[in-house]
């Protein structure tokens, strides 16, 4: 069974293996935690047979206009049961009554965001990717 939650108290870098799938570099599970330490708003998914964390999103925000969700991630043993659009639709509760939430996301994952109530936009960005692994 998968249990939610809004807390990283308890969580432990070793229930955070497997994340950052296809990164030429990705985070340690140590600075996976940081990360997710150092966030306004996260929401995990823990499995409760094997304690591990096999999904979770984050959100930076000012807690009064705007949000932007930088990542989400399901494990892949655990993607198509639903737990990457629980997450989000419980990310998305969690900042309700701001104006706006954002996210930049790839053209092959757009379709999932619009099935939760997003819509496109045009956007910039900046990636250093010398720093990918964190800093």
């Amino acid at each position: 069974m998968i249990r939610y939650l809004t807390t990283v108290e308890g969580v432990d870098p070793t229930q955070l293996v497997g994340f950052f799938e296809g990164w030429p570099v990705s985070p340690s599970p140590e600075t996976h935690l940081r990360l997710l330490q150092n966030s306004d708003e996260v929401v995990l998914a823990r499995d409760e047979q094997s304690d591990a964390i096999v999904g979770f999103v984050t959100a930076v925000t000012d807690r009064v206009l705007a949000a932007y969700i930088p990542l989400l991630e399901v494990l892949s043993e655990y993607r198509g049961r639903g737990v990457g659009s629980e997450l989000v639709r419980r990310m998305l509760h969690r900042l309700d009554g701001l104006y706006m939430v954002d996210l930049i996301c790839d053209p092959d994952v757009q379709s999932f965001y619009e099935s939760l109530g997003m819509r496109p936009v045009t956007g910039m960005c900046v990636r250093r990717f010398d720093f990918q692994s964190g800093s």
